[in-house]
């Protein structure tokens, strides 16, 4: 029969299409339609057809791919951009194909979009340049821990991306992030006094900085802030332009926080380590503020450069850190890429931030590789503003601080924040890293210095217990350059060697001021006589 034929090559489509949209197949079924040759009806099954047997198991769905947006970072996100970060076992292959892929299902949600609606305000915000690019803002790829990309994209988009949880590990909305900064007028340059003494400052130590002069050599600072005034006298020529993030920014300081805390770090007069060298990394506008994703690509580019001096191998080259000193929201893609780059080498200190609050809630304070940085100010108590909590690792003085500033290459300013206790760390780690260990030397470890093993020594090396208003989560430790003595204790017996370096140097200041005033004292008595003389008066 004509009917039956036709039936019976319906069989295998039947199958297959049973099988394309995940409908089990049923034999029985089967067998009633191949009764059909014999013109038997086709009874209609008794169970839905989604209730079927099942004898051909369903392909599970894969799971998507979390949002990982803090509650934080929800107060200042960043219209439809968002960063996306692969898992850490995707090669680049798969990432390649995944980037192709993204740019045709994001031209086509834009299509889409401009066809219901060619007013919407996506649409209106996505210049020629986005188009172009798919949607893409940054790619990131730190070898040693960090790969993703971000962009601007439509919600249907996002959804779809979330879908490829097999190479994405998480998508997390862009947000804003801000300078540490916490400003003040008075004028009080006491910070650099206050690391080189175990005990507090007084009328005789307050303005009184002991130190190697050879602390920095060698040694590269990134500064991932607002951009660098290099042409400040108080650089002396070893600050350089890095990189510019921002897009249609440029290559200048507007807003003088990054010059500030360049200031702290490496100045001639204002600096912890004196002969650092600067590299400004703009990932902030002018007014101080940007976005989570250029600070990740700031991050990445600091990275990159510092593998490739390591590299280069040239002479004298001791190592690289990094100060970053803003924060926002917790962004679990910046506290990945900040780790990642101290994976890389890269020796970083970064703000606690400003709220009076637990730093763990933060980036890039959150970030455990890197060094987190509370305030202290001049009478050794917790700046009323510092973040606190275990994220902490140390403090540095961060209220009142006197600096390099914008508006010309003599300009200073004194701030405070969390913003300038870290470029004092960041300084030390500097200033510590070119002092190593020569490599013949019985102190020298297996190649540089690790940034775990610098961490730990300064940490130890500090000065504990010695703070006010710490809570009682919260590391009471100030940060401590050893007095400008000997420091060979500081790479072997930690802090009972700080204590006695610090003990020795502060003795020797003492008397060398005391032998000071005693010969001020002489001379004046002399001078006395001398004039006594001179008038005819006799004693």
């Amino acid at each position: 029969m004509k009917v039956a034929v036709v039936a019976a090559s319906l069989l295998p489509l039947a199958a297959n299409v049973a099988n394309a949209i995940y409908i089990p197949t049923d034999p029985e079924m089967l067998a009633q339609l191949s009764r059909l040759e014999n013109g038997n009806r086709i009874p209609v099954p008794a169970v839905p057809v989604a209730q079927a047997p099942v004898d051909t198991p369903v392909a599970p769905k894969m799971p998507l791919a979390p949002f990982a947006t803090s509650e934080h970072a929800k107060k200042n996100l960043v219209e439809d951009s968002y960063i996306i970060i692969f898992n850490d076992n995707v090669d680049e292959a798969l990432i390649s194909q995944h980037l192709v892929w993204l740019g045709d299902a994001h031209a086509e949600a834009v299509s889409a979009l401009h066809k219901r609606d060619s007013q919407h305000p996506f649409l209106m915000a996505e210049g020629e340049e986005a188009l172009a690019t798919g949607g893409l803002k940054h790619v990131y790829n730190i070898p040693t821990g960090l790969k993703g990309y971000a962009g601007r994209f439509l919600p249907e988009t996002i959804e779809a991306i979330r879908t490829h949880s097999s190479i994405v590990k998480y998508v997390e909305h862009d947000s804003r992030v801000f300078a540490s900064e916490f400003a003040t007028e008075k004028d009080a340059p006491w910070g650099l006094a206050r690391i080189s003494h175990k005990r507090p400052l007084s009328l005789s130590t307050f303005n009184k900085y002991l130190y190697d002069d050879d602390g920095g050599e060698g040694v590269t600072s990134y500064v991932i802030d607002t951009g660098t005034n290099i042409d400040h006298v108080d650089f002396g020529g070893r600050a350089s332009w890095g990189k510019t993030i921002p897009s249609g920014d440029s290559d200048s300081d507007g807003n003088g926080h990054g010059t500030h805390c360049s200031g702290t770090i490496a100045g001639e007069k204002y600096g912890v380590a004196k002969k650092a060298s600067i590299v400004a990394v703009k990932v902030l506008r002018s007014n101080g503020s940007g976005t989570m994703s250029d600070v990740l690509k700031g991050v990445e580019w600091a990275a990159s450069a510092h593998i490739a001096a390591v590299k280069a191998n040239k002479k004298g080259f001791k190592g690289s850190t990094a100060n970053m000193s803003l924060g926002g929201g917790k962004s679990p893609s910046l506290d990945l890429a900040v780790n990642a780059a101290v994976k890389a080498g890269i020796h970083f200190a970064v703000a606690a931030g400003n709220d009076n609050a637990d730093a763990c809630n933060y980036s890039p304070a959150a970030a455990a590789d890197a060094v987190t940085v509370g305030a202290s100010d001049i009478s050794d108590v917790r700046a009323y503003f510092s973040n606190y909590g275990k994220c902490v690792d140390i403090f540095g003085p961060g209220v009142n601080i006197q600096s390099t500033y914008i508006g010309s290459k003599y300009a200073v300013a004194t701030l405070s924040g969390t913003s300038m206790a870290s470029p004092h760390v960041a300084g030390i780690l500097s200033y510590f890293l070119s002092l190593q260990p020569a490599s013949d030397s019985e102190y020298a470890v297996a190649g540089a210095v690790t940034p775990a093993q610098l961490k730990k020594n300064l940490i130890s090396y500090s000065t504990s217990g010695i703070l006010e208003d710490i809570p009682a989560d919260t590391p009471n430790k100030l940060i401590f350059n050893g007095a400008g003595g000997n420091i060979t204790d500081f790479w072997s017996h930690g802090a009972a060697a700080a204590a006695a370096a610090s003990s020795d140097a502060e003795q020797s200041f003492r008397i060398s001021e005391e032998l000071k005033h005693i010969s001020e004292d002489v001379g004046g008595f002399l001078d006395g006589i001398r004039e006594r003389l001179l008038k005819g008066v006799n004693y």
